[in-house]
């Protein structure tokens, strides 16, 4: 099984940070539809919300976001969309006046762990690249010793077949 695109630590914060932009059940699973999560991923949510309304916002995200992040990468759209919204997130107003402090800590520090994560991905990258550049060099300098070498084949040829000569 292939990891997870959210780390547990990413994926606990948005748990933490979501529930807190909005004030009710169905403005969070409307925060994710409008994010392009799959009628698929949201049903779960959408039934548990109807049978149980005791079932906390936070239970609700975290079963949305368990269910995209458990499709990999048929989902990374919607994976990606729920970050950027998060991250854009500037207008607290819709949030309870007592979660605002919170939830705009919470958004910066989605934001600070989604910038490193992303170092860490651009410098492995970068690693990657300049292993595959310098795998090129050497096959480029391999392939130029190789020609070398069948040149000198088809000039030692050349000179053992004069010295055949009868």
């Amino acid at each position: 099984m292939e990891a997870y695109h959210y780390p547990p630590e990413l994926l606990a914060l948005l748990v933490d940070t979501i529930p807190r932009l909005v004030r009710s059940k169905n403005d969070v699973l409307l925060f994710l539809r409008g994010a392009g999560v799959d009628d698929a991923d949201m049903l779960p949510a959408q039934v548990r919300l109807a049978s149980e309304p005791s079932v906390t916002k936070f239970d609700l995200v975290r079963m949305v976001l368990t269910a995209i992040n458990e499709r990999q990468d048929a989902a990374i759209r919607p994976r990606r969309e729920v970050l950027k919204r998060v991250c854009e997130f500037e207008d607290f107003s819709t949030s309870w006046p007592n979660d605002v402090l919170k939830a705009k800590g919470l958004v910066a520090e989605v934001r600070k762990v989604i910038d490193v994560k992303d170092s860490f991905t651009r410098m492995r990258q970068e690693k990657d690249n300049a292993q595959a550049e310098s795998r090129k060099e050497r096959e480029r300098e391999l392939a130029a010793k190789q020609r070398k070498r069948d040149e000198l084949a088809l000039i030692k040829g050349a000179l053992f077949a004069l010295f055949s000569l009868t």
